[in-house]
């Protein structure tokens, strides 16, 4: 018996124990002296991130990490309610939302800290305290086998002027983001306006075709591939890729008008229990052998301007040039936070829908 439980034991401390809290996963420290734990929130699937924490640990051999899986949303809300609570909250938090990491930057609740080097884009930091760790496009998706005898579009323009066309044959084709139950595709759209101010001519031609909305990027890629959809507009790039590697049907297009690129943001709380960590685990991240981990390992672009080769931002500049925008990571994020200007947003997106 004695043997038994002794076994149970050992294996339930292995590797590492999942779901001893919703969400959480927890990777002991390699060494068997006392270790410091880190605490992480973020958007980035738990399987996605365990090559970095991997390494990491491989280094830092005394750092257990408590590692949360979580929606933006509640990230966002968990370090503002834990902080105002005058609770520890997580020691560091990696999220996709751009808008609400930068708020919780603008309200004060994060730490400036200096983990970068000079070569690091101006555009992927702000204020010591926010910043960018990947290149990630938003692309058009389409499925090979349905445009056969069309021309995929190049642009916003084409993909409108496709959509009129009854010869087409596109009705209900076509999905893209529900902007009211998707933070990130709200944040597209809102970018594309500020590079196209005809943009809302594209959104009336999707709704006369029967636009289909969905709440992620996966949800549209799984009918593209399967051919449910022809075409999927304003998707993740970083996911169409991860798609595209095992389904030769599915095409990518960057539009050569413009091609929005996000970035997932990390930034310190200042409730963080362990700041030093947190910092540790940054610049690990940023660092040339993390970014190389997260361009081979994770497929998502790196963004660290000496990285070279496939998938990382010097790659894609070279190849895309200046129809690449990337979102500034700044307070101009916020202005659609504000709740009427967001109903606005809204309501202009549901009369474009219509047709009106």
């Amino acid at each position: 018996m004695r043997k038994i439980l002794i076994f149970l034991f050992s294996c339930f401390f292995s590797i590492h124990a999942h779901d001893i809290a919703h969400g959480q996963s927890i990777f002991p420290a390699k060494s068997d002296q006392n270790s410091s734990i880190l605490t992480i929130y973020s958007s980035l699937e738990e399987v996605l991130a365990e090559p970095l924490i991997a390494v990491f640990q491989e280094q830092n051999p005394d750092i257990e990490i408590q590692y949360y899986d979580l929606q933006t949303l509640d990230i966002y809300e968990r370090v503002i309610q834990e902080s105002d609570g005058g609770q520890n909250t997580a020691d560091l938090v990696i999220s996709s939302a751009m808008d609400l990491q930068v708020k919780l930057v603008n309200d004060g609740y994060v730490l400036a800290i200096r983990p970068t080097d000079p070569q690091w884009p101006s555009w992927a930091k702000w204020q010591d305290s926010a910043f960018g760790l990947t290149f990630e496009p938003s692309v058009i998706v389409y499925n090979k086998t349905k445009f056969k005898t069309l021309k995929p579009p190049a642009n916003r323009s084409e993909l409108a002027s496709l959509l009129k066309d009854q010869d087409s044959d596109l009705f209900g084709q076509i999905g893209t983001y529900d902007i009211e139950r998707s933070g990130l595709g709200f944040l597209f759209l809102a970018r594309d306006i500020e590079h196209d101010r005809d943009i809302w001519s594209l959104v009336n031609a999707m709704g006369a075709s029967g636009v289909k909305l969905y709440p992620s990027s996966a949800s549209i890629l799984e009918r593209v591939s399967d051919g449910k959809l022809s075409l999927g507009y304003n998707i993740l790039g970083s996911y169409a890729q991860s798609w595209a590697a095992t389904n030769s049907d599915l095409g990518i297009i960057l539009p050569e008008d413009f091609t929005v690129v996000m970035t997932r943001i990390a930034l310190v709380p200042k409730a963080a229990e362990n700041p030093e960590l947190s910092a540790q685990f940054l610049r690990f991240l940023m660092s040339e052998k993390g970014q190389r981990i997260m361009a081979e390992d994770l497929e998502l672009a790196a963004v660290h301007p000496a990285i070279k080769g496939d998938n990382t931002a010097s790659a894609f500049r070279e190849k895309f040039g200046t129809r690449l925008r990337p979102i500034s990571i700044g307070p101009g994020l916020v202005a659609y936070l504000d709740q009427v200007k967001r109903a606005r947003f809204f309501e202009r997106w549901n009369r474009a829908l219509r047709g009106e």
